[in-house]
């Protein structure tokens, strides 16, 4: 089938991947194209095949997901990477979305639940365990804004940009924001910088200034 979900697993266990291979091999709609027990050993094999879904055992030990996903996705950025087996932590659900996953799957997710979210992903579309949908929307509306068209048009800053510009606006410091962002005291401070760069100011109070000449607080 010409439209067939092409799925790429990697488990560092063997009867996990077999169960897995297994699973969806009885799926019209699903084929694995290949698998592996080790990330790096699966770069390769995951350029040439250039699977719809990378299905990734998170809750392998002693792997860095946060640094193998950014990774999988330059070779193949048309991949759509879900996580499973993981647990219920607000923080490492928000670093695996930045990094760029499409699903996020808990320890307690069934077999169907995989089947689902790979069907999801690869419609481009976004899986989130329901315990974590909550801590998603707080999340979101703690930032108080929304990306800008003309913030970018304009003056070309990015997301991520855009979501520190109103927090200097607030008055709070490099270790507030990070705190607030989840990122560290040095990423908002570079941050800040290519900003201001942007912006053409020399300083936060002129940032804030250009913030409220585009008007667009929400």
């Amino acid at each position: 089938m010409a439209d067939r979900i092409s799925v790429f697993i990697v488990a560092g266990n063997r009867l996990l991947r077999e169960a897995l291979c297994h699973a969806f091999r009885n799926r019209a709609d699903i084929g694995v194209i290949g698998s592996s027990e080790q990330p790096d050993l699966s770069l390769k094999a995951i350029a040439a095949t250039r699977p719809h879904v990378l299905l990734a055992n998170g809750a392998m030990r002693g792997v860095d997901w946060l640094a193998f996903i950014p990774e999988a996705l330059r070779v193949t950025p048309e991949t759509r990477v879900v996580l499973f087996g993981m647990e219920e932590d607000a923080e490492t659900f928000f670093r695996s979305l930045r990094a760029g996953i499409a699903g996020y799957l808990l320890s307690e997710a069934s077999t169907a639940d995989l089947v689902c979210a790979v069907r999801v992903a690869a419609r481009g579309g976004a899986v989130c365990p329901p315990k974590l949908c909550r801590a998603l929307f707080h999340y979101v509306a703690r930032q108080g804004t929304l990306p800008n068209p003309r913030l970018r048009a304009e003056y070309g800053l990015t997301r991520r940009e855009q979501l520190i510009l109103p927090l200097i606006a607030q008055g709070l410091t490099n270790k507030e924001i990070a705190g607030r962002l989840s990122l560290s005291e040095q990423t908002v401070k570079n941050h800040i910088h290519r900003i201001l760069r942007k912006l053409g100011t020399q300083d936060r109070l002129s940032a804030v200034h250009a913030l409220e000449a585009t008007a667009w607080k929400v």
